[in-house]
């Protein structure tokens, strides 16, 4: 029993609710969770896990495609939930996930706030306290570029750099699946890069989508947009 479950929470965006869709691997031995939404989404989580009959204690890993909050967000309270589970990002993401080092989407927010308009001070405040607010977590061990798992059928991490340093992807190749994280959206069945405007290294991040989509999967899973079927 090999399965790809996408899920759906609705994450608050200034007036409006948008949607955002972490991803669980499902065989006979794992219950792996690909992201896990944004401060506060726990019990959204519980509840769109229970959907598909799954429990948080009988997650066994989560894997983080990278430091963003709408990604991380709820994974310290997640790991409080259910300590046995195991956490996995790059090394490169780690520090951040973990603040052991400040992570790198604060920097860029503070950067930004000094160059804000007066109207947009105020969500520029806003925005800056929300990050800050992020729950570190231990990651327990990390994933590397090429590295053979063995979820559902066998699973290969690829580096898909851009949005972050250490942003990662992976690609089921049992399933023809790639779980695309932050590495392109999709809007209106095109995909697209995903917030262009809080991407790191844009040029990195096309090389990165453009990398992913030669593979030419059956399906692409993105965070923000949904399935993707070429």
């Amino acid at each position: 029993m090999q399965h790809i479950i996408e899920l759906t929470l609705q994450m608050p965006d200034g007036r409006k609710e948008v949607p955002i869709h972490p991803i669980v691997l499902q065989d006979d031995e794992h219950l792996i969770l690909v992201d896990c939404g944004f401060i506060g989404s726990l019990r959204l989580l519980e509840i769109e896990l229970g959907k598909h009959g799954i429990s948080m204690e009988q997650l066994t890993a989560l894997v983080l495609t990278h430091h963003d909050h709408d990604h991380m967000g709820a994974a310290a309270a997640l790991k409080r939930a259910n300590p046995r589970i195991q956490i996995y990002s790059s090394l490169e993401e780690s520090v951040y996930i973990s603040a052991r080092e400040k992570p790198l989407r604060l920097v860029q927010a503070e950067e930004l706030q000094a160059q804000l308009p007066p109207q947009q001070q105020a969500f520029g405040r806003m925005f800056c306290d929300m990050l800050q607010r992020v729950e570190p977590v231990t990651v327990d061990a990390h994933l590397t570029d090429s590295q053979e798992t063995g979820w559902c059928g066998g699973c290969q991490v690829l580096l898909s750099a851009g949005h972050t340093p250490g942003h990662i992807s992976l690609y089921c190749k049992g399933l023809d699946a790639v779980i695309v994280g932050d590495a392109f959206a999709l809007e209106h069945d095109t995909p697209v890069l995903a917030n262009p405007q809080f991407t790191l290294d844009v040029e990195m991040a096309k090389r990165s989508m453009e990398k992913l989509l030669s593979l030419k999967a059956r399906t692409y899973y993105c965070y923000h947009g949904g399935v993707y079927r070429p």
